[in-house]
């Protein structure tokens, strides 16, 4: 199933976003972040499914909270921790009563990162023990999915930029940014994955990793992929179209057996045209 990102247009209120993408004709919506909370919007979500005939996804940082933060679930911040496991909790119950199978978030961050830096380069702060950053995650996603009831919950794969290996003298300071990085964390716990490969990209470009091998190693794990392309150094959610050794990669693969989420920015155009990429690959 292809799904399109609620982020792929922009509204406060969630329900007009996927108010927009319904009426251009997308029913598989992932739900994701960039809205503000409101009361009610539970409510609305469920009235436009029937209305329309949708089929939902929660992602990572929806529901959006009353109040804004970074989800990180190796924060050495109590308040932060106790905050990303709760918010969590929250997205499982939503996703039970949207009908959602599934639950992807993003895997750990060894320094706590401001709202005003997601997504952008992250100022040079103190980078947390790997070791115990590692065994709190662990111990806060053994809580989470204890909470799941029938949700398969998926990690997804962090972003790890050229600027932030620089300001950060090649130190990583995100969990699960390569295959062998997922080996590692699946020898600790057992976990679904979510493949940005957007995200994987940049990783491999920033390592000095051979995508493809990358690539081809993490679809073979995956059964869930976000896809938009980028320039190799920053995420930037361009279309598929802009990235035809992208496209002709996907061509080598079975991927039917797999849902993606197309995290395009740039109007549902572009959106629609990424859309039609995939369908012509089989899907």
């Amino acid at each position: 199933m292809i799904y399109v990102s609620s982020s792929c247009v922009r509204h406060t209120k969630i329900a007009e976003s996927i108010t927009e993408l319904a009426l251009n004709g997308f029913r598989n919506i992932e739900l994701s972040g960039g809205t503000e909370h409101y009361n009610g919007f539970e409510s609305d979500l469920l009235e436009l499914k029937a209305k329309f005939n949708l089929n939902y996804l929660c992602h990572n940082y929806f529901p959006p909270p009353k109040e804004h933060f970074v989800l990180n679930l190796a924060s050495f911040d109590d308040g932060i921790y106790k905050k990303t496991i709760e918010h969590l909790k929250c997205a499982l119950k939503l996703s039970q009563e949207l009908g959602a199978p599934k639950f992807g978030f993003h895997a750990g961050f060894f320094v706590d990162i401001r709202t005003d830096e997601i997504g952008k380069k992250i100022n040079k702060k103190t980078v947390n023990d790997y070791k115990k950053a590692t065994e709190r995650f662990i111990n806060g996603y053994c809580e989470v999915a204890a909470y799941a009831e029938g949700i398969d919950i998926y990690l997804e794969n962090n972003v790890f930029s050229k600027t932030n290996y620089e300001t950060y003298g090649g130190e990583n300071i995100f969990m699960l940014c390569t295959s062998a990085s997922y080996y590692e964390l699946a020898e600790q716990i057992n976990f679904k994955l979510l493949l940005d490969v957007a995200h994987l990209k940049v990783s491999c470009n920033t390592l000095g990793l051979d995508f493809g091998i990358e690539l081809k190693t993490m679809l073979e794990l995956s059964d869930y992929i976000h896809l938009s392309s980028n320039d190799g150094l920053h995420d930037q959610n361009h279309p598929l179209a802009e990235d035809e050794k992208l496209i002709s990669m996907l061509k080598q693969y079975n991927l039917g057996n797999k849902d993606f989420t197309l995290e395009i920015y740039g109007g549902l155009d572009v959106v629609h045209d990424s859309l039609v990429i995939l369908q012509e690959l089989g899907l």
